[in-house]
């Protein structure tokens, strides 16, 4: 067990090196990234939440954290994150897991129930069996090349994230953090078999942990209808629909999100 001290530090846990970051003060919220992303893309949302302490960090082979060594499943990845915890000496903490890490998430709230306090899932889906956007958005999603090309990432975004990304002035201001650090092509291909591999359907009735299912009403990755059916098969959910916000509501629509996100996690946990 390590001291839970601010700042960006590389810590091995099962063999590999990961990059994590710690930041603020106050109860703790484990934030888990999207397909590929990076713990620098949550600029916009840290920078607005206060009064936290946000425990982040890179998956293998994406940012700055070493290759996978890992069998690419969201069980194996769940049992990674919950070593990461316990080596940050971390007992309970509040989650929040976007897109591909919402899926993370719900199978950490699953697995390792004693470490979750509250849920949150943003922009995310219940895996196989769930509303898949269009096929054409889908093949966009199937390569990293948006994180590697800053004229490829301009074009699709509006196609892919919906809402404010449909103005190239929203993408532009979050290139840089995608392109600095992109994912390996082993990293993302490992976190696609992951997600293509996972559905929580069956057992989402099990996991009593208070949620809080957020999304926008203009996704074109993860169309709304995924948000009802979770919020409907989870016992202990509520459900928030942001208007006119899209697939990157966390990033660019942080002053609409925020207040909710703040008062579902500072309300009870009374199921």
């Amino acid at each position: 067990m390590m001291a839970l001290e601010e700042g960006t530090t590389d810590v091995r846990v099962a063999g590999v090196r990961l990059r994590v970051r710690v930041m603020g003060d106050g109860p703790p919220l484990l934030l888990l990234m999207g397909l590929g992303g990076n713990l620098d893309m949550w600029q916009p949302l840290s920078a607005a939440l206060k009064g936290r302490r946000l425990i982040m960090f890179d998956m293998p082979g994406s940012g700055g954290s070493s290759g996978p060594r890992l069998p690419p499943t969201m069980a194996h990845n769940a049992w990674l994150v919950n070593r990461v915890l316990r080596r940050l000496g971390l007992d309970e903490v509040d989650v929040l897991g976007y897109s591909w890490g919402g899926m993370l998430a719900q199978q950490v709230a699953l697995q390792h129930p004693a470490r979750v306090r509250k849920l949150v899932l943003a922009s995310t889906h219940a895996g196989l069996g769930s509303i898949p956007g269009r096929p054409s958005v889908m093949r966009i999603m199937a390569t990293p090349r948006r994180y590697y090309s800053r004229s490829y990432l301009r074009a699709v975004a509006p196609k892919i994230y919906g809402g404010k990304a449909r103005t190239a002035t929203d993408v532009a201001t979050q290139a840089d953090q995608r392109l600095t650090r992109p994912p390996s092509r082993l990293g993302y291909m490992t976190q696609l078999i992951a997600a293509g591999t996972f559905s929580s359907l069956a057992w989402l009735p099990l996991v009593v942990v208070p949620t809080l299912v957020l999304c926008g009403d203009d996704d074109p990755l993860v169309p709304t209808v995924n948000a009802h059916i979770l919020a409907h098969r989870l016992p202990n959910a509520q459900l928030s629909i942001v208007a006119n916000a899209g697939h990157l509501l966390l990033m660019d629509s942080v002053d609409e999100v925020v207040p909710i996100i703040e008062q579902f996690l500072a309300g009870g946990t009374r199921q």
